[in-house]
């Protein structure tokens, strides 16, 4: 057996999948999961754990693996994970647990995000779900969104016996796991949907279609609707904008708009009436997770697609494999590249974009090389469509009509990191509406801690 070399996964051929939104990835067999599980150390001090946002006792659930006990791995697994079928494809484990892994230092590190994925799978198609709490509290709590963080609150609170009700905005559940992850990368009816099945297996009610803010505040909520703690999971998705002439032409997106037209309305398949004018030559302006997914998905509309990020390749702040998987079906990279001012025609539509050619000076705040623009460098690029990847800010909407809620200065709700308890009594918070956009993990991790802080208040009651 090669210890060194993880067992590599299947995978979609780049020609064949470039061309639909079926998932890229095809996951471990059993027999390829027993065997990636068979290079794990068993580490007597594990690093890997350590590494884990939801802290998942990494090493106990692979040995259940390597044993055979696939159904054993999972509800280790959902000790500590409400969505372990979705940390699987799209958390960064390459700079989380596996970066920490002892197997690591020789040879490539235990494949822990595809083993919890396989662990996952097996569980939703052999109909296995997590244990319910048989103990229940006579308490409610009501969360706010139903994206990662909200649903890892929900299920933590759940599980802990609380009367948990989920309040989303849109008219499906699962907030970005929906409306801002691919189908090619997280396919919705059944991953997702069975991951969200689960979490109101555990006794969590969700409501679609309530704006809270509009139709409820939180203040009703708690004065009113009978609430005893409010969990605020709201997410990041306000886009923003660089600012340069021509944002404001027909074919300019954010990547958020183009994503959800196709992710949540289905824009990519014949029948649904989501139109989206999709593009044949198409600029993506950012370098993150979101600019791949959405420079993946116009590639998949029939497109020519550039990447333009002002920085060079080390420098990207996307997975590497999402780096890897554009490559490899077509997207094309314009590094070192920063955009000018967006063309625009005689009708309002993006004809072009100027851009300049950047490089890399001293290192800024960030800790990264500043990009400064090289002199007489200007070009235009051919386009029809222009999406910009740029980040998102939490909507404003909660934070207007809320007293006592304290904002920092970006916006976002100002939460206590171990705990998520904000400066109202009773309202707690986490994810991207107190971080910013941040991953979908890093989410789950403070929803869990913000489940703790709230169980932890209301015992105190």
């Amino acid at each position: 057996m090669d210890v060194l070399n993880r067992v590599p996964v299947r995978e979609q051929a780049a020609a064949e999948r470039a061309h639909n939104f079926d998932e890229v990835c095809l996951g471990y067999s059993l027999e390829e999961a027993k065997a990636e599980a068979d290079r794990c150390l068993k580490c007597k001090n594990p690093k890997c754990q350590t590494g884990c946002p939801v802290n998942i006792d990494i090493p106990r659930f692979i040995a259940k693996i390597g044993e055979n006990d696939v159904e054993g791995a999972y509800n280790v697994i959902s000790e500590y994970s409400a969505l372990p079928a979705i940390c699987g494809r799209v958390c960064p484990q390459e700079s989380q647990c596996e970066a920490k892994c002892i197997r690591g230092i020789k040879g490539d590190a235990i494949s822990i995000g595809k083993l919890e994925r396989f662990a996952a799978d097996y569980a939703r198609e052999h109909g296995i779900r997590p244990a319910v709490c048989a103990e229940k509290k006579d308490k409610k709590v009501a969360v706010i969104g139903s994206g990662p963080a909200g649903l890892t609150c929900a299920g933590e609170l759940a599980k802990m016996g609380y009367e948990v009700t989920i309040l989303e905005a849109l008219h499906e559940p699962g907030g970005v796991l929906v409306y801002g992850i691919p189908e090619f990368r997280l396919p919705k009816s059944t991953v997702v949907k069975s991951e969200i099945e689960n979490v109101k297996a555990l006794g969590v009610k969700i409501e679609t279609n309530v704006v809270v803010g509009k139709s409820v505040t939180i203040d009703e909520l708690l004065n009113e609707e009978g609430f005893d703690a409010v969990f605020i999971g709201s997410g990041a998705g306000l886009p923003k904008f660089m600012g340069i002439p021509g944002e404001n032409a027909n074919g300019v997106f954010s990547a958020n708009e183009y994503l959800t037209r196709n992710n949540l309305m289905k824009a990519f398949l014949d029948g649904y009436d989501t139109p989206i004018s999709a593009g044949k030559k198409v600029a993506v302006v950012g370098g993150g997770n979101v600019a791949m997914d959405a420079a993946r998905t116009a590639l998949r509309l029939g497109a020519t697609v550039y990447i333009v990020y002002r920085r060079g390749e080390a420098e990207l702040p996307a997975r590497v494999e999402e780096v890897h998987h554009a490559k490899e079906e077509g997207v094309i990279f314009k590094l070192l590249t920063n955009p000018k001012e967006i063309l625009v025609d005689e009708n309002g539509w993006v004809k072009g974009m100027r851009c300049v050619e950047m490089e890399l000076g001293e290192p800024d705040a960030s800790g990264r090389r500043r990009p400064i623009e090289k002199a007489d460098s200007e070009f235009v690029l051919d386009l029809d469509t222009v999406i910009m990847s740029l980040g998102t800010s939490p909507n404003p909407l909660i934070s207007s009509v809320t007293k006592d809620l304290e904002i920092n200065a970006r916006g976002c709700i100002a939460a206590a990191e171990e705990d998520g308890s904000t400066s109202k009594k009773a309202v707690f918070a986490g994810g991207d509406a107190v971080t910013g956009a941040a991953t979908v993990i890093l989410a789950m991790g403070a929803g869990k801690a913000a489940a703790k802080g709230i169980d932890e208040y209301l015992s105190q009651k």
